[in-house]
């Protein structure tokens, strides 16, 4: 559906060098600490009672592929009041096959994550091809399905089920495959469905083959029609277990009741996972085309507190999100009021500084559905964005060359100067 950001770079030693002459410092990385307006402030509210908080326990957000998505999580989990986020999640890059397999150190961080707590879920993107994201026409995708279905790639998904054991957590979620019913991947289904219903079904059997697994597979298309009708992409219960979607606002003008009566729409997402006697998830969810929509973002979160998803992921950075992403402040305030201080924090939550109470925070009401709507002209304070370190600029590497370098490069604007 879209190109997404955080995939991995390529990072080169000639880069270093060149960044050594002109006196670039390695810098670490700065935790995120937005300081927004305490929920509620400044929207006209007065003293009406805070927001119910949806009951669903598992949710997370998509805050980076590499290492410093897994530092994120803590910063998130302050904006929100120190809520307990107990879902992770991150993509393999689509490059080349040694990617797919989980080349080695790119998911260390994040298993170390995981396993920290027994009540954590680890969610996993994996292309089922290389060159994932590079255009590769329909007639070549047809030829490499057809490779797919005859068993050809099953090592490399025995590779990274391997490692995935090896790292100690084999109870990974695999949406493996997503958004087979578009046309961005070229792991897409379009082309030949058959075919790709075969080569899911391989490649499931073959990481079910390692011994120690507890994988769980998540068939996740996007919302609607797409190229094709997702439910022809769907590959069979033996070798599913759940059935997620990919839901973003779109396209421009659609409001979200349009979005749940679509054909392979929201409510056909859930009655087909019914049918089939499948929970369902949400890997990918958050804005886009509509801009700044607080009530897609209300009408969303009431949605899930409906439906009970395994999970859901928001997709945190713009267009999309909503802590990252400055440009949806009003979305922001919503999603931020809405889980604020949720009773699954493992510790009494507090207010942000700036609105810090005298007594201890009372455990908030029972959910309630649907969600509350809050002020329609509420303008809050956005996100904040993470500053960047003193006298120094940040260098854009991409997360994969930060990973192996522990932090972001900081190109310094001081470095002419003779004072230290």
């Amino acid at each position: 559906m879209r190109r997404r950001r955080h995939r991995a770079a390529t990072f080169t030693t000639s880069v270093l060098v060149a960044g050594a002459l002109f006196s670039l410092a390695l810098a670490p990385t700065p935790t995120p600490t937005p300081t927004p307006a305490a929920p509620g402030a400044g929207t006209g509210a007065g003293d009406a009672p805070p927001p119910a908080h949806p009951s669903v326990q598992n949710f997370g957000a998509f805050l980076d592929s590499g290492v410093l998505g897994v530092r994120r999580i803590a910063a998130l989990e302050q904006w929100l009041g120190g809520v307990d986020i107990r879902v992770g999640h991150t993509y393999l890059p689509g490059n080349t096959w040694n990617d797919i397999e989980g080349r080695a150190g790119f998911l260390d961080a994040w298993a170390s994550w995981r396993r920290e707590r027994d009540d954590r879920t680890l969610v996993l993107n994996v292309p089922m091809q290389a060159l994932n994201e590079a255009g590769v026409p329909d007639v070549r995708v047809r030829r490499l399905l057809a490779m797919g279905a005859e068993g050809q790639f099953d090592e490399h998904f025995k590779r990274l089920a391997q490692r995935l054991v090896d790292l100690k957590i084999p109870d990974t979620v695999i949406v493996l495959g997503w958004e087979m019913n578009g046309t961005t991947y070229t792991h897409r289904c379009g082309p030949d469905p058959a075919a790709w219903k075969a080569y899911w079904k391989n490649a499931v059997a073959a990481m079910r083959s390692v011994p120690g697994q507890k994988f769980r597979f998540d068939f996740a298309p996007s919302r609607g029609r797409d190229a094709v009708p997702w439910t022809e992409c769907y590959p069979g219960d033996d070798v599913v277990d759940i059935i997620g979607m990919d839901s973003y606002d779109q396209p421009p003008g659609q409001d979200f009741d349009r979005q749940v009566k679509e054909p392979y729409g929201l409510q056909e997402h859930v009655d087909f996972a019914a049918a089939h006697h499948k929970p369902i998830s949400y890997p990918e969810w958050g804005l886009f085309r509509n801009g700044d929509n607080p009530e897609y973002m209300r009408r969303m979160l009431a949605w899930m507190d409906a439906h009970k998803p395994v999970y859901n992921t928001i997709t945190d950075y713009c267009p999309h999100g909503v802590w990252e992403c400055e440009d949806n402040p009003r979305s922001a305030e919503v999603y931020r009021t809405l889980l604020y201080g949720r009773p699954a924090a493992t510790t009494q939550p507090s207010a942000p500084a700036s609105a810090q109470p005298a007594a201890p925070v009372s455990p908030p009401s029972a959910p309630a559905s649907p969600l509350p709507s809050t002020a329609p002209n509420a303008k809050p304070a956005a996100p904040t964005a993470p500053e960047a370190p003193a006298k120094c600029a940040p260098v854009d590497l991409g997360s994969w060359a930060e990973y192996w370098i522990g932090g972001k490069l900081c190109l310094r604007f001081d470095w002419f100067s003779r004072r230290s």
